[in-house]
Formats: structure tokens, sequence, C-alpha cells
């Protein structure tokens, strides 16, 4: 077997018994977000297994990257709402027009945590305060 980065020019890992793409973050992106969780973190906050934890990245409801010395999979902390034990309301709409728009993940990190004045804040930041639809409208912008 070749070496996993020859496939399709990203690194892969073993998901469900098929190698599937992972976002490797770079330092740009690490230090625009503020906080990560690992999977197993996230599962323990939402009180589920870390396998369901990997489905919603699977499915696409949150974005896991690879970072740190262990290579472990994190998620940006801003995308877990921890008292409603599940995932930032409106983060999963944001994220499928962002992808519908041509973004990748991590050009869908970089804009949902960069400052936008028109917000005020970040994108992740309305998300986490009840302010998706300020955050979709923008989103669909992009692809105008």
């Amino acid at each position: 077997m070749g070496d996993p980065v020859d496939g399709p020019g990203y690194p892969l890992s073993v998901g469900g018994g098929r190698l599937v793409p992972v976002t490797e973050i770079d330092a740009k992106i690490d230090a625009l977000v503020p906080a990560w969780l690992t999977l197993p973190d996230i599962a323990e906050q939402f009180g589920v297994e870390v396998t369901r934890v990997r489905q919603l990245v699977k499915e696409g409801q949150l974005i896991a990257v690879r970072r740190g010395e262990n290579r472990a999979l994190h998620v940006p902390a801003a995308f877990v709402d921890a008292d409603e034990r599940k995932v930032v309301k409106g983060l999963s709409g944001t994220l499928t027009l962002l992808r519908d728009d041509g973004f990748t993940d991590e050009e869908m990190l970089e804009w949902l945590f960069t400052p936008d004045e028109s917000l005020p804040g970040t994108p992740a930041q309305a998300l986490s305060e009840n302010r998706g639809t300020e955050v979709k409208r923008r989103a669909q912008a992009l692809a105008v």
C-alpha cells in the first residue's frame, strides 16, 4: 500500500474501514482559534460515546483537524455548546453554505475565526451568541 498522502493530495486517515481526508491545520489558522477540544473531550461534555462525535465530523456538522504533537483530532471549542450538550446552533447550516461555496475546512475555519467589524466579533462568536442568521447571511453573500 502506498503512502497515504499519494492519494488526493492531502493526508488520509482510516475511518470506518476506509481512508478519509483529514485536514492538517497550519500555524496561521491554529493561532486564530482561541481554544480547541479533542473528540473525547466533546464526547464527555455531550454525554455520548466518542464514535458519535466522530459521526458528527463525518456528517460535516463539525470540523476536526489534526494538531499538536500527537496529531490528535481537535475541534474548535467555540463549536460546542457545553450547557446544551450539543453543537452550537446554526453551525451545521453555516458549514453547509460554506462547503457549497467551495470552501475547504481550513478556509472555513479562517472565515469563522477572523473578526468581522460588521458583526461585530468573529462569525464563530456570533454563532455562539445565537446570532446565526447574521452569520448565514454573510456566508450566503460569499457565493454571489
